[in-house]
């Protein structure tokens, strides 16, 4: 189930300025709550300058190995720099903002 999946806004422009990596295991109630969450908080913060790679681990174990992932769900801001990890289904909003270093999108 490794998958990317990007904005279509974001696929127009090419690269996106936000490269977020959500680490899973199979489709639990609470792997399934982060990538809500996650989409959730993109479209209302990152509006169109995102991209969302979603890795099983229960699938490609040997990927966990690379962002030194010890538990799950675990998101990784890959860019912009410096990276970032948050662990959890994200349903703390204001937490993942805080975690991510995000500001609301203009509008």
């Amino acid at each position: 189930m490794s998958r990317t999946e990007t904005n279509h806004a974001t696929e127009a422009v090419g690269s996106a300025k936000w490269e977020l990596r959500l680490y899973i295991a199979g489709q639990t109630p609470k792997s399934l709550a982060a990538i809500s969450n996650l989409r959730r908080i993109c479209e209302e913060y990152l509006a169109g300058e995102y991209r969302i790679e979603v890795i099983d681990l229960v699938e490609k174990p040997h990927l966990a190995e690379s962002d030194q992932i010890i538990a799950i769900p675990t998101l990784v801001r890959k860019l912009p720099q410096p990276i970032r990890k948050i662990i959890g289904d994200l349903s703390d909003t204001a937490k993942t903002i805080v975690g991510l270093q995000l500001t609301p999108a203009p509008g």
